[in-house]
């Protein structure tokens, strides 16, 4: 089990005790030290490490606290490294990521099941489509869902925090061809160029962009299983309520597991996380302005 923690010492504690009670064999924690130019930081972020510090662990804790303030960029990146430089898989939180009690188990069937099945680069605990697209557990997405969700040492070296493959591939076909749409394309395009460039500081795009140059999949459960309790004005991202995302109500799993006959993406679905989850959040902060000229550029790369 992987948590990262910052300065959130409240919401720190609902997820470490939801991580108590699944009784893991071995933590590790680690986080960012305090920005310098906050000055409420240091006592949040001791503050939450003291919670770790004092939870009523029955099992292995490891902790990996940075010295200096890596950022939104390079501390979860570092964090998870250092996580797989000890574990061979595991199942990671942020701190205002927090699971039903059957997320545990659903990631530990599925992370035996496709260990060593290259297609498979992660498991997710999000849904937040309400309609029911199958009778299985679980289908498979080229979307990466990272509020709640494991994976394994042999799909996390394929991550790069600094998107090097990301200038020889940007104007081929490479997003066109995992996407078949130019709207949704040109968003990933924007989205990458602006990390290259240095305007956005995040990690979890670059593990997108790892999951498609290997072709893989990730696993989403047919019930939402973890619910981001973090939106507000002490987020670093997610600062203002979204309904469609904030505190989505998370369900129960039913176990056995029903397994789809097939590993194939479901299109439905990743139509719905492009649509009503990418694009709808980008036009509220005003970022799909480049995707009109997409066609015609597109169409004229060789």
């Amino acid at each position: 089990m992987a948590l990262l923690i910052f300065n959130r010492p409240e919401a720190t504690r609902r997820v470490v005790e939801e991580i108590l009670r699944a009784r893991p064999s071995r933590v590790l924690v680690f986080g960012d030290a305090p920005r310098p130019d906050r000055a409420d930081d240091a006592a949040l972020v001791a503050q939450a490490r003291a919670v770790v510090a004092e939870a009523p662990w029955e099992c292995e804790v490891l902790t990996n606290y940075s010295p200096v303030n890596l950022g939104t960029k390079y501390r979860p990146a570092t964090g998870l490294d250092w996580v797989f430089d000890n574990v061979e898989r595991a199942i990671f939180f942020e701190d205002d990521c927090l699971p039903h009690p059957t997320f545990f188990r659903f990631c530990d069937e599925l992370l035996e099941r496709y260990r060593d099945d290259e297609r498979v680069m992660m498991i997710s605990g999000n849904n937040f489509m309400r309609d029911e697209l199958t009778a299985n557990s679980y289908l498979f997405s080229q979307y990466v869902g990272i509020w709640g969700w494991a994976t394994w040492r042999r799909a996390w070296q394929c991550y790069d925090v600094e998107l090097s493959d990301w200038p020889a591939l940007r104007e081929t076909r490479f997003l066109h061809d995992v996407l078949g749409n130019y709207n949704e394309a040109e968003f990933w395009r924007g989205c990458f160029d602006r990390i290259v460039s240095g305007e956005t500081h995040t990690w979890d795009h670059q593990w997108q962009f790892a999951c498609w140059t290997q072709h893989g999949l990730s696993v989403m459960p047919t019930v939402n299983l973890c619910q981001n309790i973090g939106f507000g004005p002490d987020a670093q991202h997610n600062k203002e309520p979204n309904p469609k995302l904030a505190e989505v109500p998370v369900h129960e799993m039913e176990f056995p597991l029903r397994h789809p006959s097939t590993m194939v993406r479901n299109r439905e679905y990743d139509d719905f996380v492009f649509r009503e989850l990418l694009a709808s959040t980008a036009k509220r902060v005003s970022r799909l302005g480049r995707l009109m000229n997409y066609r015609s550029r597109f169409q004229k790369t060789p």
